[in-house]
């Protein structure tokens, strides 16, 4: 017996306006621009076509064929174990992150390789230098604790002509240093992102990648699937997100006068009176928190600056 087909809403209004993901997912276009996607697009049981999200391989394809559809990716790989970034909810960021760049703009969002970001912990995927430098020709550089990623990277900007002359990576040397040995002399940066580690121990990693995958098979999964929920450093650091914002926002202190306005993602609600109180002691002048949420996650980004 056919299941009672879901009623799907034609926008996913969550989203930002101008996020090109609002609408769901058109496979047949997909699969026109990126092929090998279709193996892996089947009817569910609504009759509906889709992939299994539980399936990092399925993951994979569709993220390839968004990026090749939306913002004439050629080529994106990542290597086994690493995280696989959902789209959406990562172009998000850098739409809300245009806003606040556009209130400091006489309400105009600047755009062109003349306006610099700065990744941190750009990963493997190199998701935000590619969808900030699609959308608005952003200049990004993006930095990394781990020479696999910074290697994967920079071989994602090399090969797509659309970011070879905006997007460059740097590895960072000292895992304890967020924008010393990164952020050069007379450099100047408009924006700063940041997508924090989640966790704080390897084992609440795990515990989260089975949550997630339970969810997604509508039953108990017991063993993580391998390469769906990213390496160690991207997933859980010492102390967590908290701790690791905490400590980005101190150093960012050191950094003032070289970028406009800094960033970070902040997962859970209950870490904002840590950062607030961050905030005050770093001597931040102008704090900006924008809620963000995709399907059910909801999120938020706490941006500061050091000038008005």
């Amino acid at each position: 017996m056919l299941a009672k087909k879901k009623l799907h809403p034609i926008l996913k209004s969550n989203l930002h306006p101008r996020n090109k993901h609002r609408e769901r997912y058109d496979f047949k276009a997909l699969i026109g621009s990126y092929p090998e996607l279709s193996r892996m697009v089947k009817l569910n049981e609504y009759k509906d076509a889709s992939i299994d999200f539980s399936n990092p391989e399925a993951v994979l394809l569709l993220n390839k064929a968004l990026l090749k559809h939306f913002y004439k990716i050629e080529y994106w790989d990542i290597p086994r174990y690493y995280l696989c970034p959902p789209v959406p909810g990562r172009a998000d960021y850098i739409h809300y992150m245009a806003d606040l760049a556009a209130s400091s703009n006489q309400g105009i969002i600047p755009t062109g390789n003349s306006f610099k970001c700065l990744d941190i912990g750009t990963g493997a995927n190199c998701i935000y230098p590619i969808i900030g430098a699609s959308e608005y020709g952003w200049t990004f550089v993006g930095s990394d604790i781990d020479p696999v990623a910074v290697k994967s990277a920079t071989e994602i900007a090399e090969k797509n002509s659309n970011l070879k002359n905006l997007v460059k990576i740097r590895l960072q040397p000292n895992a304890k240093d967020i924008f010393k040995n990164i952020i050069l002399e007379n450099e100047h940066f408009d924006l700063v992102f940041c997508n924090p580690p989640f966790h704080s121990s390897q084992e609440e990693a795990t515990s989260g990648t089975l949550r997630k995958l339970s969810n997604l098979k509508q039953r108990r999964i017991t063993q993580p699937v391998l390469n769906f929920g990213g390496k160690n450093q991207e997933l859980w650091c010492e102390g967590g997100e908290e701790k690791f914002v905490r400590s980005m926002i101190t150093q960012s202190k050191q950094f003032a006068n070289s970028c406009r306005w800094f960033s970070t993602l902040i997962s859970k609600s209950s870490h904002l009176p840590a950062v607030y109180s961050a905030l005050k002691n770093a001597g931040a002048v102008d704090i900006k928190t924008i809620p963000t949420s995709q399907g059910n996650k909801i999120g938020r980004i706490v941006a500061w600056s050091f000038t008005r």
